[in-house]
C-alpha cells in the first residue's frame, strides 16, 4: 500500500480505528508506523493518527492527551460518527475540543446515513469549527449513489475540507487519490482541487490554520453524471 500510494503521494498518515472493536494504543501504533517507515525508505513519509470514534471514553482520552491521537501529535483529530446513531451532544463536545485546542475532522459523513441528511447541520458543526472529510472513492461512485451525491452537494455548499483516500487494501479501498483529484479539479476548478488535497491537508499534517471558505448548506446546482 506504501509503495501504491508513493505513486502520487508524498505524505501519508495512518489512521488505525478507535473503537469497540479495535483497542488503539498510541505507543504501539508509533512503534508500527517508524517500522513501517524504515522499511519504506523515503519513498513516502508516514505519520501517525487515529480515527476517533464517539464515545465518553474516547472524548475523554482525547482530551486528556490530544497529542497520542491527533494527526502527527499536533491540533487535528480524525472523528467518525457511528451508522447505527447520532452521538448525542455532539456541539458540546465540538465545544470542549475546541477549547482543549483540538479541531475535529469528521470522517466520510457522506457515508453515513444520519450525517448525509441534514446539511445545514454539518454547517453548525462546521462553525463551531469541526471540518470534514469525505474519501476520494464516494465521488467516484464506488459507495454508491447513496454516497456519491451527499458528497457532491457537500463540496457544491462548500462544507467540505479535506479529500482523503481512507485506504483499507490494495484492492476495493486503494490508497490512490489522482481520479478524485481529477473529479474535483473538472467540475470545481483548480483553487478548490489544490485547497482539499494539497493546502488542507499539509496544514493539518503540521498543525496549521486551515483558511477554509464560508459554508452555504443552501440547495444548489446538481450535476449529471451520465454521458
Amino acid at each position: 500500500m506504501c509503495r501504491a500510494a508513493a505513486a502520487g503521494t508524498t505524505d501519508l498518515v495512518v489512521t488505525p480505528h478507535n473503537n469497540d472493536r479495535f483497542s488503539f494504543d498510541p505507543d504501539a501504533v508509533e512503534q508500527a508506523r517508524q517500522e513501517l517507515q524504515t522499511a519504506v525508505g523515503e519513498s513516502i513519509h508516514l505519520h501517525r493518527g487515529c480515527d476517533l470514534h464517539l464515545s465518553m471514553q474516547n472524548i475523554e482520552a482525547a482530551l486528556s492527551e490530544p497529542s497520542r491521537f491527533t494527526i502527527n501529535g499536533h491540533s487535528y483529530l480524525l472523528v467518525e460518527f457511528s451508522d447505527e446513531l447520532l452521538f448525542q451532544g455532539t456541539a458540546e463536545v465540538v465545544e470542549r475540543f475546541r477549547k482543549a485546542g483540538i479541531v475535529p475532522v469528521i470522517t466520510h459523513p457522506e457515508r453515513n446515513r444520519h450525517l448525509r441528511r441534514n446539511l445545514r447541520r454539518l454547517a453548525r458543526w462546521v462553525h463551531r469549527g469541526c471540518l470534514l472529510q469525505i474519501t476520494g472513492q464516494s465521488l467516484l461512485g464506488e459507495f454508491g449513489e447513496a454516497a456519491r451525491d451527499p458528497a457532491v452537494r457537500m463540496l457544491d455548499a462548500r462544507l467540505v475540507h479535506f479529500v482523503a483516500s481512507d485506504a483499507h487494501n490494495l484492492k476495493r479501498r486503494p490508497p490512490e487519490l489522482a481520479q478524485a483529484y481529477e473529479f474535483v479539479l473538472d467540475r470545481w476548478g483548480d483553487p478548490d482541487a489544490d485547497r482539499l488535497f494539497i493546502d488542507h491537508p499539509w496544514a493539518a499534517l503540521w498543525g496549521d490554520t486551515v483558511e477554509a471558505p464560508t459554508p452555504d448548506p443552501r440547495p444548489q446546482r446538481s450535476w449529471s453524471f451520465f454521458g
